[in-house]
């Protein structure tokens, strides 16, 4: 499936690397103008011990036929993030689309201070309720700013990354991905009547760069990669009637089949605790 997304500009947070960095990818590929944000980059080195930048990630955007636009941003910071969609708005005029992929969840998996990894909720250290919620309250602060731009508009995208949690057990990470679906269903009614979109999105299990440190320990035969939800994102930018699905939380995998769409290798993945 080709789709063609010229003219169009796009915020994606924590693109880096991971599921953001495959969305900034396939949007850059469909010919969007895209601003690459993270704490990685230039002169400010990686806080987890994986690869990838926001400068790299912006490089292969523009290689691909896109225009990628590198900015550091802590999402954490207000000011910060205020001044990324200052920046947008001076020199793009309108914001299209945001894509809140920026987490913190899984930083205590990559740098091993959070193994082993079924801990009880109350031996986990107290900060890692902070790293879950932040990205819940980074997608809020983003898709206030964003709304400011899209209303004026009267056009837009927002799409919140989350996962289905059918498993209890982890109060702050099954907490975070509820809380980020109901933030997409909230904003959603006050949105549309100025046909702007706000979506949850659920990706399966993803070959991040995270995933792949340890990959000796996970079955991976039913993994995607994170372009097939770049794929997902590019399809719903491209559907002149996505305002249909707001405030839903959708399966990539579903999207895969109603646009037809496949992940890289032809293939379209079904998380297998969706199938349960």
């Amino acid at each position: 499936m080709e789709t063609n997304l010229k003219g169009k500009v796009a915020i994606v947070t924590g693109a880096s690397r991971g599921v953001g960095k495959g969305i900034a990818l396939s949007l850059g590929a469909a010919g969007a103008t895209v601003y690459v944000t993270g704490r990685t980059g230039e002169g400010n080195p990686a806080k987890v011990p994986l690869a990838g930048t926001n400068e790299e990630t912006a490089d292969e955007v523009t290689k691909l036929g896109g225009k990628g636009i590198a900015v550091r941003c802590d999402h954490r910071s207000d000011s910060e993030t205020e001044a990324l969609f200052e920046r947008v708005k001076k020199e793009q005029k309108k914001l299209d689309i945001l894509i809140n992929s920026a987490w913190a969840g899984y930083e205590g998996l990559h740098d091993g201070s959070d193994f082993p990894l079924d801990q009880l909720f109350w031996k986990r250290r107290l900060s890692y309720w902070d790293d879950n919620f932040f990205g819940v309250r980074a997608a809020y602060i983003a898709g206030v700013l964003a709304a400011r731009i899209m209303v004026k508009k009267k056009q837009g995208l927002i799409v919140n990354i989350s996962s289905k949690v059918n498993e209890f057990g982890s109060p702050a990470y099954g907490g975070a991905k509820v809380a980020t679906d109901r933030l997409s269903a909230d904003m959603a009614p006050a949105l549309q009547k100025y046909q702007v979109a706000a979506v949850t999105l659920y990706p399966g299990l993803v070959r991040t760069e995270g995933i792949m440190i340890h990959a000796k320990y996970i079955d991976l035969s039913n993994s995607e990669s994170p372009q097939f939800t770049g794929r997902a994102v590019t399809a719903l930018a491209a559907d002149r009637n996505v305002i249909a699905k707001t405030g839903q939380s959708l399966w990539v995998s579903d999207l895969a089949t109603e646009y037809g769409f496949t992940d890289l290798d032809g293939k379209i993945y079904v998380p297998t605790w969706k199938q349960s």
